[in-house]
């Protein structure tokens, strides 16, 4: 078992969400597609950067954004909270969404406040006046 993949249980728990082929040319299994997509999601790497194991970057991509279209991923996440809320594990106290956003001013960001004023000039140590 690598790291970012799924184990047999974690597997069978999910694997009748997956959409079946009927017709056409064996695709890249499932599993393996779903891995390299976890393994992108938690490394933060590049598409590109995906090791082979996976398949091809660009089956993985095409694969990860026609499941994200076709909501896969949120039947997914339903599946998951329904099995740990039936084992007990979901402790609803704790659970919070928070969506706090502040928006800085533009001027926060030495950006000129208004068009065609211009932004304060900045001081740096060989412009500060001197010490009295």
């Amino acid at each position: 078992m690598r790291r970012y993949e799924l184990t047999d249980a974690q597997w069978e728990l999910i694997e009748d969400l997956f959409p079946e082929q009927t017709t056409g040319r064996p695709r890249v299994n499932d599993r393996q597609v779903l891995s390299g997509i976890l393994w992108i999601l938690c490394s933060g790497a590049a598409w590109r950067d995906l090791p082979e194991r996976y398949g091809k970057w660009q089956t993985v991509y095409a694969r990860f954004r026609r499941w994200q279209e076709s909501g896969l991923f949120d039947r997914i996440l339903e599946r998951l909270q329904v099995e740990l809320d039936e084992r007990g594990l979901i402790d609803y106290a704790t659970w919070m969404i928070d969506s706090t956003s502040i928006r800085a001013s533009r001027a926060a960001a030495g950006a000129p406040t208004k068009k065609g004023i211009p932004a304060s000039r900045r001081i740096t140590p060989s412009d500060a006046p001197e010490a009295a």
